[in-house]
């Protein structure tokens, strides 16, 4: 079986749209995730070469060895949720008869959430760094391209508020509240401020436009 990622997009909206439970949200938004990266790369090699922007060039090199790098880590991600989420599905069809299963079934199904939460959690981080990158290539990157990092921009920001949604509800079903409520207090650090980072790319780039 193809993993999703080499499958064609119209294949994988068709299934985003269908009945089946994955894949969902949390690869959409890993997908974002990825997109703002690519569109981070697609500035970095426009700019690249051009006398007009020699003086950026190394930095512009090194943003797109960061952009590259995320973007792949982003596209695991899309695996990464959908596993997670089957694994999840998975443990809610387990017996339970008895005590003992019932048990047996409520701990696989906690055991799980803890891991449901951290992959969209992972998947914030990705798209917060996403942000930071497109703000360099908003500031640094051609002109001539220069919309291209508002759209990275935009596209990481939807990532990272999508992601947020997954950690909120997974949280929202563990009894470990110890657990749940670190890892919302890691997710509303990663929060801190991106709403205001976004708006101020975004309105630096139609400035230029």
């Amino acid at each position: 079986m193809s993993e999703i990622k080499d499958k064609p997009l119209q294949q994988f909206l068709d299934e985003l749209a269908s009945k089946a439970p994955t894949p969902g949200g949390g690869s959409a938004a890993a997908v974002m995730g990825a997109q703002a990266a690519a569109l981070v790369g697609m500035v970095c090699n426009l700019t690249i070469g051009k006398p007009k922007y020699a003086e950026v060039e190394a930095e512009m090199q090194d943003l797109l060895a960061k952009a590259e790098a995320l973007r792949e880590k982003l596209v695991g991600m899309i695996k990464a949720d959908i596993d997670v989420f089957d694994r999840l599905m998975a443990t809610y069809g387990l017996p339970k008869e008895t005590d003992e299963e019932k048990a047996a079934r409520s701990a696989a199904i906690q055991s799980v959430l803890k891991e449901a939460t951290d992959v969209p959690l992972a998947c914030a981080h990705a798209c917060a760094e996403a942000v930071a990158l497109s703000r360099i290539a908003a500031d640094k990157g051609s002109l001539g391209v220069i919309s291209d990092a508002g759209v990275a921009v935009m596209a990481a920001y939807a990532g990272l508020k999508s992601a947020a949604l997954n950690v909120y509800i997974n949280t929202g079903s563990l009894k470990d509240r110890e657990f749940a409520e670190a890892k919302l207090a890691e997710l509303e650090l990663i929060l801190k401020g991106a709403d205001v980072a976004a708006e101020e790319i975004y309105q630096a780039v139609k400035a230029k436009l």
